[in-house]
């Protein structure tokens, strides 16, 4: 029997050896593509290979759909100590979580697992073509963008350091370990309102920090006052914190201000670029538009999790994952029968 195996189990064996090492991913796991001896054309792309990604992948590899995800290996999540509000998960690891899907999605044989960068693709006649940073180029049917976004960290000093571990943005996902503690907002107008509405439940020691002049109506400000929020316009210099956790939020009057949480919603961009290159339409918040079956405004595109939905969680993610790779399959047996 020869000794010789394919890309695409070779693949499969370097990211069961490394899951199972709880080593990063790296480019050189993966055997160099070979285009006399493997084909380059599959199904379904999933560019992205996070919750969302993983999550499409498993539905159309139990469908037996001969998929490829790629993926760079930069969650937007990856400094984030625990996750939580998904159920049977509640306070793993985000990167936990991950592998242990990754290790469960890749169970299925159709399925294959590539850690490379997209940089480019474009559609040609009825297929999509991807190139990734190695050079290598794939075809297929149907895409998925499970990618993400990237966030913009403002101009504070120590502001990425505390991000996802004590500046963080969903009540839900991690405003139930800060309950009681003295907390802040980071942010102006609208959504600072709506901050102050939901995180008020979890604590009464609430401060809104607009870093410049406030941005209130009348009835916002006279809210604040009826709840005993105050709200400071001095502009922030640093966050004072030890490795990630703030303790201090230094003004720049030198003045400064002691609390353990900082609740902030940055701004943020896609993480690629190449659903708008393909014409996906996106919306006035920046993410990509979709309908109820994470259908893109371009057909044979789909996008599921953070990338399309501005409910940023795993338990989302996996959901509209699961949704598209379910509509995706039927897409396809409705084409073939």
């Amino acid at each position: 029997m020869s000794n010789k195996i394919t890309r695409r189990e070779a693949i499969k064996q370097s990211s069961f050896a490394l899951t199972a090492l709880a080593v990063p991913l790296s480019l050189t796991a993966f055997t160099k593509f070979n285009s006399m001896t493997n084909s380059n054309k599959f199904d379904v792309i999933i560019i992205g290979g996070s919750y969302a990604g993983l999550s499409a992948a498993m539905a159309l590899g139990r469908a037996l759909r001969n998929v490829l995800i790629i993926d760079s290996g930069l969650p937007c999540n990856q400094q984030t100590p625990h996750s939580h509000n998904f159920i049977t998960h509640d306070g793993e690891k985000p990167d936990a979580i991950a592998e242990k899907a990754k290790a469960q999605v890749l169970h299925y044989s159709t399925v294959t697992f590539l850690n490379d960068l997209v940089v480019s693709g474009e559609k040609i006649g009825n297929e999509f073509s991807i190139t990734t940073q190695t050079g290598e180029t794939f075809i297929a049917r149907k895409l998925i963008f499970a990618t993400g976004v990237k966030d913009i960290m403002p101009g504070i000093k120590g502001f990425s350091e505390c991000w996802g571990i004590s500046v963080i943005h969903c009540p839900y996902c991690h405003g139930y370990e800060v309950k009681s503690e003295k907390t802040g907002i980071l942010a102006n107008g609208n959504f600072a309102y709506h901050y102050a509405q939901l995180v008020s439940n979890l604590t009464k020691d609430l401060t809104i920090f607009t870093n410049g002049k406030a941005e209130f109506s009348a009835e916002q400000i006279a809210k604040f006052k009826q709840h005993n929020i105050p709200v400071i316009e001095k502009e922030i210099d640093f966050l004072k914190h030890e490795n990630g956790n703030v303790q201090q939020i230094v003004f720049k009057d030198k003045s400064t201000f002691e609390l353990k949480a900082i609740y902030c919603r940055p701004d943020f961009v896609q993480h690629c670029k190449i659903a708008e290159i393909l014409g996906c339409e996106l919306t006035e918040q920046g993410l990509i538009k979709v309908d109820m079956f994470q259908k893109t405004t371009v057909e044979n595109v789909f996008a599921c999790g953070d990338n399309a939905s501005p409910m940023r969680s795993v338990a989302n993610a996996v959901a509209t994952g699961n949704i598209a790779g379910a509509i995706v399959n039927n897409g396809m047996t409705e084409e073939a029968f």
